[in-house]
């Protein structure tokens, strides 16, 4: 397998291929890449490549998913038992095959793990693209080289992004060429919450007032202040949507007026969100956390929820210090949420102003002009441009 890069003058056309490698399942939480690559097969034609699944199969092979005519979702299925270094070479066998089988004029690489580099560096690519969204080094369970290989994917990418400003902040310093993209939103999506509707069937029981968290459920959800806090307000009720990931369900706290609804799509969401008077978001201040830019954020306030959030970075520099979003330690949560509460938006002109200044969309056309082949590597960029 060649391992260098090629490196096209020319413009990316609409026969140009572009193979996104993600460690989240595209039927996981639909979120940033989801949302990014549903974008870019209305340029290209689209690959969505996900980590591996192990079952009983005589042969390895690559399970086909068409979500549109220009996006396809690939899952190596590879048989039990196969070990780390066997799966990385059946991976790249696999996926030069795909190329090879697959019409295009140009190749776009699109990482959002480094560990896909394992088995995907012989690729000759026209362009290569790192999206960093999060820094999944301060993850759970999170691989030993992953470090290591971020750094070679440093070196390799024309481009990167990061998924939030503080994000952009620690990494500036190790890539010439990087822009920060803080989570945005379609508005017009969450904006049906704000609609009266009927409740969906496992909410329609539960009592007012409500107050609400989605997405996914794992270490950087603070699990003590979601316990105690509801215990301490045992008129209200707390209903949290999402998979439980890394973490044991059996640690979750449990009451009369906490609701796990577990997993919804992306289309419901705005129905459960039309029944809550707030949204919260209960996050832990940890390493895992210390540079999210959470996407519910502007999501909640699209649905017309006031918000009550624990002191992230990036929620309290974009949204907490505009007085969009209160932020609250736990000593101070309960006043917080009593209040969201108590006193929801009357005027959402100031939200809606603040949001009409991002959408996917947009966020994909400014990225879209960012990721243009180039003969030689970029120059070095004092003050690189990134967005805010």
């Amino acid at each position: 397998m060649d391992q260098t890069v090629s490196k096209s003058a020319h413009g990316l056309n609409s026969n140009t291929l572009l193979i996104c490698f993600s460690h989240l399942r595209w039927d996981f939480v639909y979120q940033r890449p989801q949302h990014l690559m549903t974008r870019a097969a209305h340029d290209f034609g689209v690959i969505y490549f996900e980590e591996p699944i192990f079952e009983k199969t005589p042969a390895p092979s690559l399970r086909h998913t068409t979500i549109t005519s220009r996006l396809t979702v690939i899952t190596p299925v590879l048989a039990a038992g196969t070990r780390p270094d066997q799966a990385d070479l059946i991976q790249a066998a696999l996926l030069e095959d795909l190329i090879s089988e697959t019409d295009h004029d140009q190749l776009v690489t699109w990482y959002y793990t480094p560990m896909a580099l394992r088995f995907s560096d012989f690729l000759r690519s026209d362009i290569c693209v790192y999206d960093c969204m999060d820094e999944l080094s301060a993850f759970k369970n999170a691989p030993t080289e992953i470090a290591l290989l971020e750094k070679l994917l440093f070196a390799r990418a024309d481009v990167v992004f990061t998924g939030g400003q503080s994000l952009y902040e620690a990494k500036r310093g190790q890539h010439h060429f990087m822009h920060a993209f803080p989570s945005s939103i379609d508005t017009a999506h969450f904006q049906q919450a704000r609609r009266t509707q009927e409740d969906p069937k496992d909410q329609s029981a539960i009592p007012r007032p409500r107050v609400g968290y989605f997405g996914v459920i794992d270490e950087r959800l603070d699990a003590d202040l979601l316990g105690q806090t509801a215990n301490t307000m045992p008129d209200v009720q707390f209903v949290v949507i999402g998979p439980v990931v890394k973490i044991d369900p059996a640690t979750l706290p449990a009451g009369p007026n906490i609701r796990w609804l577990g997993q919804k799509s992306y289309e419901d969401l705005p129905k459960y969100l039309a029944g809550w008077d707030a949204g919260w978001m209960p996050f832990a201040v940890n390493a895992a956390t210390r540079f999210i830019s959470p996407t519910k954020t502007p999501e909640f306030l699209a649905a017309g929820l006031p918000v009550v959030s624990t002191p992230i970075v990036d929620v309290v520099r974009t949204y907490g210090q505009r007085g969009l979003v209160q932020i609250a330690e736990a000593d101070t949560m309960v006043d917080a949420l009593k209040d969201a509460i108590r006193r929801p938006y009357e005027d959402l002109g100031k939200v809606d102003a603040f949001l009409s200044r991002s959408s996917w969309d947009s966020t994909w056309r400014m990225m879209r002009g960012l990721i243009r082949p180039a003969p030689v590597a970029r120059p070095a960029v004092a003050g690189a441009p990134h967005y805010v």
